[in-house]
């Protein structure tokens, strides 16, 4: 049929293509210079003058043949193609099979035929046969209903076509081949609709190709290399079974550690420089899932499974250029998603995937500055993997040292993404690696250190990470490595038991200022975290068994006047705690409006509202009026404190809901009583703290009272009981938030005397506070003045705080 066309075809399009041709050759005979010619009597010259200027002269004639044939190569190659082009056009269409074997089987021919492997593929018919190819298998898809494989795919299939071009492609001839083939495997996967990765002569050579990518740093065919590797990744995540066709026979048995240390393991061979036949074919599905799914130790007469496109995408994170390593993390994280066990099991046991997030990790940290001021850490932009801009002048210009600030947040942030999305066996495995290769590695030691400044800029770097983690299994790890994996009641001789831990908490009550304030804000932001062991750790276990109550029977306890202290004032009355209250400040729907425990025994009445009131007032009444100063200003009341009060227990109680934490308190008959209380170190340091509130700095004070409102709006009902209620008989030596306050209120009815226009000064100073007077001279007590002021609003936030969780708890009841 081609050859009885070409008769048709010849005098038409030869005939129409004469003038053409014979222009094409006059061009190459002007263009292509005449070798030159030696007489006879310039040879003997030659040959007198010394042998070295006739070899010198020999080559040069060798060069300009060699390139005279290079040029005619060139332009009549150029020619066949236009030729072949014009006779394509005027020729009628043939069925697509036999145009697709034409264009195939004249790939072939080049191969036959051709005696110049050195001239670059863009020279020649091969790019063009390889895209005509794919608009022919595309178009055949087109006119078939879904599913149906037709004859040009089937011939494809049939004569290995995908396998002889990875050979070609491997043996990059000519030269650019590789780069051809990696184009069309990746269009091809990417075009055609229908399942091709099931067949073994599709799977097989794109596992072969996988092994030729990363081969090579910063290699001519990088991207078409990412290209490729990306969209087998995409193909794998809409059927994640056929992952098990990658995961390939390994010759090479691996260095196995116990199941513990997995992240531990070293690299396996990749296997880059075996060819397909040394090996081997990919398992069958069924195989590889049960040889990967069998324990690390029993695996020693077994071979491994090799992952190479996870090894492919590696190499490829190495790359000089941004955009190949940005793709390359997408392909890894579109890998480990894949919910197939044998596939994450590979990736931690035979990739070095572990080990370059970490040791990544550890350097990015490594080339931050010594010194960071807290402030640039903590409101540098918000940062997003792959996607930060980098301007180095406009970074120096801001603060020294953002861009590896940037760069390390960055990193942090692709591996918190990564774990986040994977496979629930990698994540812990994954996590686990960061932990020990860099938090304790790395970070311990920067947090145990003596230097002040050290001890600054690492804790403002980890508030910054705990800020950032979001993933449940990077965090759990983290928590650990912060708190201790500890679960039972601290006592005084178990508190050093964690050095870390200890030595955070103890910071919250540094000599330094600025570095309790920052432990402290890292404490703020820790127990907002959705994780429940860091509430426990910290306060729940030692409260557990309730044993701050008063153990005495009810007849020999000191009775209260109605309930409650003397110098109470009933509320029932204000209009503030009526029903009207605005629909936002209410929690509807919620589960977790009920977490508020109910009425003591000490106090219950049947109107729940009325002791609400009684509550709420016990706390606005502890500072005396004279030491009051909200009053005086317009907009400081109370009720500004109820909105946020609302706001932030919603979002606690979404925190928690999942957390399995009982309405009611423990009941009192099961709680063991017997043993001492103590309120754990974290608790004793914010009392402490607390306790001199007078006399600390302002911006201390209010980060002390920041931790211990978040603390109250936890909807625990033993945390809510010790915190936020008044009216509990707290045992022999023991203390609460509310037994704290006492006192500093005493001691500030002791000093207020002392201190001549209390009153006005105490005004004056909230007014600076607020902005509404300008700063001018000095005024004496200035610290007590500001502890004052800070006291007073805080009292009104507990007393926010408690009247949300009760009008919550009665809203929810039937």
């Amino acid at each position: 049929m081609r050859q009885s066309l070409s008769v048709i075809k010849r005098p038409l399009c030869l005939g129409s293509l004469r003038p053409l041709l014979v222009r094409t050759r006059h061009r190459l005979a002007r263009e292509v210079p005449p070798c030159p010619k030696w007489s006879v009597y310039e040879t003997s010259n030659l040959d007198r003058g010394g042998g070295n200027r006739k070899k010198k002269i020999e080559e040069f004639s060798r060069s300009s043949r060699e390139k005279l044939v290079q040029s005619k190569n060139k332009m009549f190659s150029k020619f066949t193609s236009i030729l072949q082009h014009a006779v394509e056009a005027l020729a009628p269409s043939l069925p697509l099979q036999e145009d697709f074997v034409y264009h195939w089987k004249a790939i072939t021919h080049y191969y036959i035929e051709t005696s110049d492997d050195k001239a670059p593929v863009t020279d020649t018919n091969i790019p063009s046969h390889l895209e005509q190819m794919l608009d022919i298998l595309t178009q055949e898809e087109g006119e078939r209903e879904s599913g149906e494989t037709g004859p040009c795919m089937e011939y494809l299939l049939h004569h290995k076509i995908l396998e002889t071009l990875y050979t070609l492609g491997k043996a990059d001839c000519p030269p650019g081949m590789k780069q051809q083939v990696l184009t069309f495997y990746t269009k091809l996967l990417a075009h055609i609709r229908q399942p091709l990765l099931p067949h073994i002569n599709v799977h097989r050579p794109v596992q072969k190709l996988v092994r030729l990518c990363g081969d090579v740093l910063a290699a001519p065919t990088e991207n078409e290399e990412i290209q490729f590797l990306c969209i087998v990744c995409a193909k794998l995540k809409q059927d994640p079974y056929l992952v098990n066709f990658f995961l390939e026979n390994k010759t090479k048995k691996p260095e196995l550690r116990s199941p513990g240390r997995a992240e531990s393991v070293k690299a396996p061979d990749t296997g880059q420089s075996l060819t397909g036949e040394q090996a081997g074919g990919p398992e069958e599905p069924q195989a590889a899932a049960a040889a990967s799914t069998s324990s690390p130790t029993s695996n020693n007469n077994n071979n491994s499974n090799n992952y190479n496109l996870v090894t492919s995408l590696l190499n490829l994170t190495k790359s000089p250029d941004g955009r190949i390593v940005v793709k390359a993390c997408e392909g890894l994280m579109l890998l480990v998603s894949l919910p197939e066990p044998a596939a994450a099991k590979c990736i931690i046991e035979n990739t070095e995937l572990c080990e370059l997030l970490t040791d990544r990790l550890v350097s990015f940290y490594k080339a931050l500055p010594q010194s960071l001021d807290p402030l640039d850490i903590e409101t540098v932009e918000a940062v997003n993997w792959g996607l930060d801009v980098y301007n180095q002048k406009e970074d120096a210009a801001v603060f020294t040292g953002k861009r590896a600030l940037i760069s390390f947040l960055s990193w942090l942030d692709y591996c918190d993404q990564l774990i986040k999305e994977a496979n629930k066996l990698a994540a812990t495995v994954m996590a686990k690696a960061v932990r020990e290769r860099f938090f304790v590695s790395v970070m311990e030691p920067q947090l145990m250190q003596t230097s002040e400044v050290g001890i600054l800029t690492s804790t403002a770097l980890l508030n910054r990470i705990i800020r950032q983690v979001t993933s449940e299994a990077l965090l759990q790890e983290m928590v650990y490595f912060l708190l201790g994996e500890e679960k039972d009641a601290e006592t005084p001789a178990t508190v050093a038991q964690t050095p870390l831990r200890h030595r955070l908490i103890e910071h919250c009550d540094h000599l330094s200022d600025e570095i309790s304030i920052m432990t402290l804000r890292l404490f703020e932001h820790l127990i907002q975290k959705p994780n429940e062991h860091i509430l426990h750790s910290l306060v729940l276990r030692s409260l557990e068994e309730r044993n701050y109550l008063e153990n005495k029977p009810q007849e020999e306890r000191e009775p209260l006047e109605n309930g409650q202290p003397h110098d109470a004032v009933d509320l029932e009355e204000d209009p503030l705690f009526g029903d009207d209250l605005s629909p936002d400040s209410r929690l509807s729907g919620s589960d977790w409006l009920s977490s508020s425990p109910p009425q003591s025994p000490d106090h219950s009445k049947s109107d729940g509202k009325t002791e609400v009131h009684k509550i709420v007032n016990s706390f606005l009444c502890l500072v005396p009026d004279e030491a009051k100063s909200s009053n005086h200003v317009e907009g400081t009341g109370y009720d500004t404190y109820l909105r946020d009060a609302h706001r932030q227990f919603r979002d606690f109680c979404g925190v928690c809901q999942r957390w399995d934490w009982r309405g009611n308190p423990k009941p009192f008959e099961k709680c063991n009583l017997d043993n001492p209380f103590f309120e754990g170190h974290f608790l004793k340091v914010l009392f402490d703290r607390m306790g001199r509130i007078l006399d600390q700095p302002y911006d201390v004070n209010l980060q002390v009272t920041a931790v211990l409102s978040k603390l109250s709006l936890l909807p625990h009902p033993h945390l809510h009981e010790y915190l936020l209620d008044p009216y509990i008989s707290l045992a022999p030596g023991c203390r609460s938030l509310f037994s704290v306050i006492v006192r500093v209120v005493g001691d500030l009815m002791l000093r207020i005397h002392r201190i001549p226009d209390f009153t006005p000064k105490l005004l004056l100073v909230r007014k600076r506070l607020l902005g509404l007077e300008p700063e001018g001279i000095n005024i004496d007590h200035m610290t007590l003045l500001e502890g004052v002021i800070v006291l007073e609003e805080f009292c009104k936030e507990l007393a926010a705080i408690a009247f949300v969780k009760y009008h919550a708890t009665a809203a929810s009841s039937p």
